[in-house]
């Protein structure tokens, strides 16, 4: 009856005691089960709170360690994912250059159809000349090899969607599409010389690309695009107006820069033929090689603006009315001889106004060998050109002492071959005040530009710059005349040597160059324009020399370039150039 009560708590009790015994321990029993589950609900909801509060502070601790590590470079893997797999690389105003692409490959898995299956529903020929339809640039011999072989490889890469659909349209399995990421180059062939390109295993080559290939692939960095001298509208109008006069001229080549004469920043560095970075597989040819930084050359008479400047820091030339004679010179079995006949005498101004070998290779016997051999020396031409390109010719340099005749040659630009980097770099020493700076390609501040070092005296750097500017005016140089922009530069025209020493045979095959600089009232740029191999043409009233072909490039790149590196033409501003004036008369000899 009492099955939870013990019998013996009740034994010799009343009925009635015994039933009121029952009830109390009854109450009693549920109210110690209730205190229990009192208890329970309380230690249960005690818990909750406890993991509550213990998820929420765990939450908030793991949101504070991703704060963080969103500030410290080591991002981690997801973070990481968010960033492209190569920096991208712009020009100064942030246009870009090289950036990373999602793309399609055409990819050849010869088991799509199963291991012992054959490796295409079709014939190969027939899908080869199928392939060949959609992407005409392929060759049918070499995709027809590769689809034979019955080996997995790539057919193609960078498959726009829409040729990846036709493929598709083909029915074979075994053409597939890996998506990947590739290099990219937005504007196309422009600077590719300057960038180079990416290889299909991800390696830069060449330009800046093989130049920053672990600052591009590095995770910490790679959300950080790198910002280049360049800037990409000026790149734009040379490359333009050397192809115009590479076309007119029948040239085999043309180089051209545009450099910062404060602080040494390419604006622009042209090598043509060009190539297009977008396709590695067709960069691995001739195209490749860089004129401007890579390629030696004679450069003939844009190297006497140097030899006339060190003749007047050195003392040789005091007064600019002194006379030289300018008739044919026999030195050690060998006559040097101008292009034309200039009278029985010339000064400097008109010997650097006509182009006078003769007198230049005078005063560079005057100065010395061993003269004229430092200041070449401090312009940087015995070594490798300073820029960041990993392409940098060496330069033919005469080694040991220079005897007489080698020094005079040099003095007007023959027997020494340097890349017309060099040239740019030594102009911009003549025109800003005498400090060489190395060329770089990277965006420098004005304020921290590199110090350079003193090669000529400022006073002697005034004198060039009056001399620059009569050339324009008055001699070889008058086609490099823009309106307002008061250019002045100096014409080169030099027979190009032959390979394997083989000499000067061909006397058609020259190198034409203009050096130039603007405004020469305060010059900010110097510009460079070489055409290898220019012909006779109509256009250039068929003659081959500088006057007629690199000259008139800068004249009709500076008016393209001016307003947008901010210099503007002024007609009423110039030169003096009126203690000069009366020594010389107009000409227009090479």
């Amino acid at each position: 009856m009492n099955a939870g009560v013990p019998p013996s708590q009740f034994s010799g009790a009343s009925p009635a005691r015994v039933l009121a015994g029952t009830l109390t321990t009854g109450r009693r029993h549920y109210a110690n089960l209730r205190a229990r589950s009192l208890l329970t609900a309380k230690m249960r909801l005690l818990w909750v709170i406890v993991g509550f509060v213990f998820f929420t502070l765990t939450a908030f601790v793991r949101i504070g360690q991703l704060g963080m590590a969103a500030q410290t470079p080591d991002r981690g893997a997801a973070a990481d994912a968010l960033v492209p797999p190569r920096a991208e690389i712009t020009d100064r105003n942030g246009v870009p250059l090289a950036r990373a692409f999602p793309s399609y490959s055409l990819w050849f898995n010869p088991k799509a159809l199963g291991a012992k299956g054959l490796p295409l529903v079709k014939t190969p020929e027939e899908v080869a000349r199928a392939l060949v339809q959609i992407f005409p640039a392929e060759d049918y011999d070499d995709l027809l090899d590769k689809l034979k072989t019955g080996k997995p490889t790539y057919l193609r890469r960078r498959v726009l969607p829409e040729e990846a659909n036709k493929v598709f349209a083909l029915g074979e399995p075994a053409l597939e599409f890996p998506r990947e990421t590739q290099r990219f180059y937005p504007q196309g062939t422009l600077a590719a010389h300057v960038l180079g390109f990416v290889d299909a295993d991800g390696h830069g080559k060449l330009g800046m690309e093989e130049y920053l290939n672990t600052r591009l692939l590095d995770p910490r960095r790679r959300a950080e695009p790198v910002s280049l001298s360049i800037d990409s509208r000026v790149q734009g109008a040379v490359e333009d107006e050397l192809s115009h006069e590479m076309l007119e001229t029948h040239a085999k080549g043309a180089a051209g820069i545009v450099l910062d004469v404060d602080t040494g920043e390419v604006i622009a560095l042209a090598s043509l033929p060009s190539f297009d970075p977008n396709r590695s597989d067709l960069a691995d040819n001739d195209h490749v090689k860089n004129r401007a930084t890579n390629e030696v050359y004679e450069l003939g008479s844009v190297f006497k603006p140097f030899t006339i400047a060190s003749a007047i820091d050195a003392g040789v030339i005091t007064d600019m009315a002194v006379r030289y004679p300018a008739r044919p010179l026999p030195v050690d079995h060998y006559i040097i001889h101008d292009s034309h006949d200039y009278g029985a005498s010339l000064n400097v101004p008109e010997a650097l106004i006509h182009s006078s070998n003769i007198v230049t290779a005078q005063i560079a016997d005057k100065l010395g060998g061993q003269k004229l051999r430092n200041s070449m020396i401090a312009l940087g031409m015995n070594q490798r050109a300073r820029i960041e390109l990993p392409a940098k010719g060496f330069p033919i340099w005469p080694r040991g002492e220079w005897p007489r005749l080698r020094t005079m040659t040099v003095g007007y630009g023959h027997g020494l071959a340097v890349t017309p980097l060099h040239l740019a770099q030594g102009y911009a020493a003549l025109v800003n005040g005498g400090i060489w700076r190395p060329a770089t390609l990277f965006k420098v501040d004005p304020a921290h530009a590199s110090a350079g070092q003193r090669v000529f005296q400022a006073s002697t750097s005034a004198r060039m710059r009056q001399l620059l500017r009569l050339i324009v005016v008055d001699g070889t140089g008058k086609s490099a005349g823009a309106a307002g922009y008061r250019v002045g530069g100096k014409t080169g025209t030099a027979e190009k040597a032959g390979s394997n020493g083989s000499g000067y045979k061909n006397k058609h095959a020259v190198i034409a160059t203009f050096a130039a600089a603007f405004p020469m009232d305060k010059p900010r740029f110097v510009v460079i324009a070489m055409l290898d191999q220019p012909q006779a043409t109509q256009a250039t009233s068929g003659q081959r020399t500088a006057a007629f072909n690199s000259a008139p490039v800068v004249g009709h790149l500076v008016p393209r370039i001016g307003p947008l590196l901010g210099v503007v033409p002024d007609g009423k501003r110039d030169v003096d150039v009126t203690d000069l004036t009366p020594l010389v008369a107009n000409g227009d000899g090479e």
